[in-house]
C-alpha cells in the first residue's frame, strides 16, 4: 500500500510538473514576484520530500483500519480532498494564467486557501488515529502555507 500511496502522489506531482514545465520559463519567469521568493530550483527537492512525507502519512494511517475503521475511513477522506485540492492548484496557477490573465491567480488563490483548511483537516483527522501521520504533515501544511503567501504575492504584484 505504501507503494500505491507513493505512486499516486507522485502522479499528482507529474500533473503539476507537467503544468508548470511549460510555463515557469514562461509568464512566471516575467512575473514580479515577492522578495522572499525562493529560486525555481528550490520546489522540486522540497516538494519530493513533502509527497514522500504525505505517502508514509497516510499509509500509517491505512495500517491502523482493524483498529478504527471510522476514524481511518475519514482520515484518508480528508488526505484524498487535499490532494484533489493539491493537484489543481498547479494546472490552475500555471496553466490557467496565459488563457484568462491574473483572474487565474485569484482563482488559484482560492484553491490554495481550501488547500490549507483542507491539510489541517486532514492533520485533525490523523491525530486521533496515528499521531506520527499527523505531525508527518507538519512540513507539509507549512510550506503550503508559506505558497499561498507566494500566490498572493504575485497576484498583488501582478494586476
Amino acid at each position: 500500500m505504501l507503494v500505491l500511496l507513493l505512486v499516486i502522489a507522485f502522479a499528482v506531482a507529474g500533473l503539476g510538473s507537467a503544468a508548470t514545465l511549460v510555463n515557469v520559463d514562461g509568464w512566471y519567469a516575467d512575473a514580479d514576484k515577492a522578495f522572499w521568493n525562493p529560486p525555481n530550483a528550490v520546489f522540486g527537492p522540497v516538494w519530493t520530500v513533502l509527497y514522500t512525507l504525505m505517502s508514509v502519512s497516510a499509509w500509517l494511517v491505512w495500517r491502523e483500519r482493524r483498529r478504527d475503521p471510522v476514524g481511518v475511513r475519514r482520515a484518508l477522506l480528508a488526505y484524498v480532498v487535499q490532494l484533489v485540492l493539491n493537484a489543481i492548484w498547479t494546472p490552475v496557477f500555471f496553466g490557467l494564467y496565459p488563457v484568462v490573465g491574473a483572474g487565474a491567480l485569484g482563482i488559484a488563490l482560492a484553491i490554495i486557501v481550501l488547500l490549507d483548511v483542507a491539510v489541517l483537516i486532514t492533520m485533525l483527522r490523523f491525530w486521533p488515529v496515528r499521531r506520527i501521520a499527523a505531525v508527518l504533515l507538519i512540513p507539509y501544511w507549512a510550506w503550503v502555507l508559506y505558497a499561498t503567501t507566494l500566490n498572493a504575492a504575485i497576484l498583488a504584484l501582478n494586476r
